[in-house]
This record gives structure tokens, sequence and C-alpha cells, in this order.
């Protein structure tokens, strides 16, 4: 790995996407690496262009990003990290433009989901982009006052755009959750609370699933995500990702996971990393 590449993290999007923001969060100072693709950004860390990456994995509102599911299980990539991005949406338009100019609002499909009140208040008619930080690039290349985009408020920077009005969005907890990625597994402090992130499949018989996550139940241990999704073109083959609480050298989980292994057809283990401090803040404010 290059010296500069030691501190530069991969991303998919444009310059001044929520996963460039994210990046630029939890790695302050780093080299950020804009990349076309899900694919791109995989290859960047794997050919060492790149130390780690940020790859989006789920979003509060939106669900999962399938495209992780599918390509992070064969990337030889270990998740050593997660990272949660608050979405903040910005109106954003030409310098000097007035909102009450706006007739066209440009933006990533997911985001214009998220903005339905902005739309209907201003009666603005809708155009779907590739990307938000890629529709504030339009935007400020067209020049014109009646066009807008919806994107963060690192790309209007980036673009030399005005923000016309801050949290655009429809829901206040907007958040998407971010793996990163390394090509090597990191060493975490002893005293971290930790997560792991399990893939395995089930044999299409009754009761697989019920027998591999029992031992989870009995053994205590706290499971935060299940997502189920076919593979090789089977309904028969389904593949599940997990996130647990804990590493698999904790008693409870240790069991857990010698039950999951023993039932399941398939098991790998991910990635073992620290919990976000997210998710602490998440539990003091539900408390």
């Amino acid at each position: 790995m290059t010296t500069g590449a030691s501190h530069t993290i991969a991303f998919q999007g444009r310059p001044g996407a929520y996963s460039d923001l994210a990046c630029r969060k939890a790695y302050p100072g780093w080299t950020t690496l804009p990349c076309e693709t899900f694919a791109d950004a995989i290859a960047a860390v794997n050919d060492g262009r790149a130390a780690l990456g940020m790859l989006a994995c789920e979003n509060s509102l939106a669900g999962r990003v399938p495209d992780i599911h599918a390509l992070l299980p064969d990337s030889g990539l270990h998740i050593v990290g997660e990272h949660f991005q608050r979405v903040e949406h910005c109106l954003i338009g030409v310098p000097g433009a007035r909102i009450e100019q706006a007739k066209r609002v440009h933006t990533h499909t997911v985001a214009l989901g998220q903005i339905r009140g902005l739309v209907q208040e201003l009666g603005l008619t809708p155009v779907v982009e590739f990307d938000t930080a890629g529709a504030a690039e339009l935007v400020a290349q067209w020049g014109r006052p009646e066009d807008v985009a919806v994107a963060s408020e690192l790309a209007a920077e980036l673009n030399g755009l005005t923000i016309l009005r801050r949290n655009v969005e429809d829901a206040a907890h907007n958040t998407t959750r971010f793996y990163v990625t390394s090509r090597d597994p990191q060493a975490a402090p002893s005293e971290a609370a930790m997560m792991t992130t399990v893939l395995f499949g089930v044999r299409n018989v009754p009761g697989a699933l019920y027998k591999v996550l029992g031992g989870f139940a009995t053994n205590g241990v706290n499971m935060t995500r299940l997502e189920s999704y076919m593979t090789g073109g089977s309904f028969a083959a389904t593949q599940f990702l997990l996130d647990v609480e804990g590493k698999p050298d904790d008693p409870g989980l240790k069991r857990a996971l010698a039950e999951l292994e023993f039932f399941a057809e398939r098991f790998r283990i991910l990635g073992v990393y620290p919990q976000s401090p997210f998710r602490f803040e998440a539990r003091n404010v539900a408390a």
C-alpha cells in the first residue's frame, strides 16, 4: 500500500455524497476517494488505492442496500467498523437564486421519496438523478435558478451552491448505517463493546432457521439485524446476514455460534468490530 493510500478511504458516489460526508466525519483528515459503483469502491481497497472502504449497508427509511449484500461476501474484505450518518437533506440552488423561483428539483430516487412534503409545498417537478451529489453538480453546471437539487451541505459547498432551506426531509430520524471495510481484520481494544457480522445459509427444510437462531436466544445474545436474500438464482438457496452484539470469544456468543455452525449449511464471520457510539446515544434517547 502506498503512503498516500494509507490514509485514503473509498466510497460509492460523487464528491459531496452522504457517503463522502460519512468518511469525513468518521476519519477527519483522510483523503476520500469517490468511486462510481460499490464494486469500484471494493476494488480500490483490494488493490491498495485505499486503506478502507465506507460502504452503506442500510437506511432507517429505505431499508437495506442490496448491492452490499451481493458484493461484500465475495469481496475478500473484512468489516472493521461501523458508522451511522444522519441524512440531513438541503434544498440547494445557484448563488442568487430564491426559493420561489424553483420549478424542478433534482436528486436521487431514494431522496425523492424522503422529501414528498417539500415537493408538494413548493409545487416542484421531481426529476430523478443518479446521485444526490451528482444532482448538485448538474445544477451548478446549468446555472438556472429554476433548477434546484436536494443533497448534503457538503455537496453545496463543493459545488459553490447556495442552501435555500435546510432539513427538508420528511422524517427527522433518517440515518444511514455504513460498514467500514479493510483488506485485513483489525484488533480492537479488549474493553470495547463489539459487534459481529455473520453470513450463513440453511438447508431448505422445516425448522432449519429456528434451529440455527435458537442458540442466540438461549445464550442471551442480542441480535440487531437479520437479512435474508436469495443466492444462485434459486428460491431454495437462502442466505442470511446477521449482526449480533459481542465478539466470538465471549462465552454466550461462542456457544451460540457453535450451535449456528452445527445446524447451518454454510457459515462465515465477515467481521468483528467496535460498536459505534451512535448505538449508546440512541439507547440513552430511548431510555
